[in-house]
């Protein structure tokens, strides 16, 4: 099969309203089922590491860095940071997960009969990306769990919390597999992470408020993306943040259906699938 494109819609088996959807659900569920039992097979290498990285960060810069710093804006320093370190093991989890799945999915060679089926591209994008976001918010409470070893917290806004780590790990999910989209080496999807979202994490205000920064550092790090995750996930669980909730919402909001289209656009058109 020279050409990956997505088959026209004559040329795949036609079904009738509510059997399209049941067969839609069932290869979605197929495929985040697929995903959940890939992550919980290798636990080792998804579930562990981030685990003991986190614990590192706390033991240094929230106990030893922390007990330098002193407190921010009427909270420990290690209380402080605790929503900024969940948020990056979420987002870095989000993504590898998708990064590495569906690369290897590309590698195998059995994304060929993904694309040849009468699956929708949707149904494709949304599976890889429930799976990645998935691992996220399962890495993403082992972490706050690890946390209260360390410090004690009262989550103010549940539903802000909830639908920010959500949001957060969707976006990169889409951002992982646009990169998978296009990586033609396992080489090529460790480049992102490393010369983009590392620094952008790091200068999201994971370890600091914004406004501690002067002009005009302070203006440039409003336009990173993390920062609006890391505020509104620090906004749900400590009630504090350095930018309007709402604005944060604006903009991860925006970013999950710029990516979801260029995402869905990518592999309608096969995209870095094509042999």
């Amino acid at each position: 099969m020279n050409d990956l494109a997505r088959p026209r819609l004559t040329d795949a088996p036609t079904y009738a309203g509510p059997a399209r959807t049941r067969a839609n659900l069932v290869a979605l569920g197929t495929i985040t089922r697929r995903e959940v039992h890939r992550m919980l097979r290798i636990w080792t290498q998804t579930l562990v590491p981030p685990a003991i990285t986190m614990t590192l960060y706390f033991v240094i810069f929230g106990k030893v860095i922390g007990s330098r710093v002193g407190p921010m804006h009427g909270f420990s320093y290690m209380q402080y940071i605790v929503p900024g370190l969940v948020m990056m093991s979420v987002i870095n989890n989000a993504y590898g997960n998708i990064t590495s799945s569906f690369f290897g999915s590309k590698f195998g060679r059995y994304v060929e009969e993904l694309l040849a089926s009468p699956m929708p591209s949707w149904v494709v994008l949304t599976g890889y990306v429930s799976g990645a976001v998935l691992r996220g918010l399962l890495v993403g409470a082992i972490v706050l769990g690890i946390a209260l070893f360390f410090t004690s917290l009262h989550i103010a806004h549940p539903l802000v919390a909830i639908t920010t780590v959500i949001l957060g790990a969707t976006i990169f999910s889409l951002a992982g597999f646009i990169n998978a989209m296009f990586a033609k080496r396992f080489d090529d999807i460790a480049i992102v992470p490393t010369f983009v979202l590392a620094p952008l994490t790091y200068l999201g205000g994971v370890f600091y408020s914004v406004n501690m920064l002067g002009s005009p550092w302070r203006e440039a790090s409003l336009a990173n993306p993390i920062l609006y995750m890391v505020n509104a996930f620090r906004f749900g669980i400590l009630g504090i943040g350095d930018v309007p909730v709402w604005v944060a919402y604006v903009v991860m909001l925006a970013f999950v259906v710029a990516l979801a289209a260029v995402a869905l656009w990518l592999l309608r058109k096969g995209v870095g699938l094509r042999s």
